[in-house]
């Protein structure tokens, strides 16, 4: 197994359960606009090591998401910003350019401390 990417959960925006019903959750470094705080989880900017692509997985807190597409903004924003979306639809071709698209399985329960992980088997 090779991680791509890790980071945890340091911090929780006042409104992220409104893209809970959505099926998505975001993201974001810690200079995240005062305008979509509240509506992301705070994480380090952390570096990717390789390329993110379909076939590989997203794991929540041990629990695992194949990867269905990935927007072609998200592995640049993810690196640099710290922000990335992550959409549980189980789409396969990207709507929006930043991002990560996972199989259709109900979400985790993302919380302060959780850890999230992109992982090639």
């Amino acid at each position: 197994m090779k991680v791509i990417y890790e980071n945890q959960v340091k911090a929780s925006g006042v409104a992220v359960e409104e893209f809970k019903e959505a099926g998505m959750f975001i993201i974001f470094g810690d200079n995240a606009p005062e305008e979509i705080k509240d509506y992301c989880y705070s994480v380090s900017v952390n570096p990717i090591n390789g390329t993110i692509a379909a076939g590989q997985y997203v794991v929540v807190d041990g629990e695992e998401y194949k990867i269905t597409c990935v927007g072609y903004e998200a592995p640049i924003t993810l690196a640099g910003l710290g922000h990335c979306t992550f959409n549980f639809s189980g789409a396969t071709e990207a709507e929006l350019p930043g991002t990560i698209y996972v199989e259709a399985k109900p979400m985790p329960e993302v919380k302060i401390g959780s850890t999230i992980k992109i992982i090639e088997k």
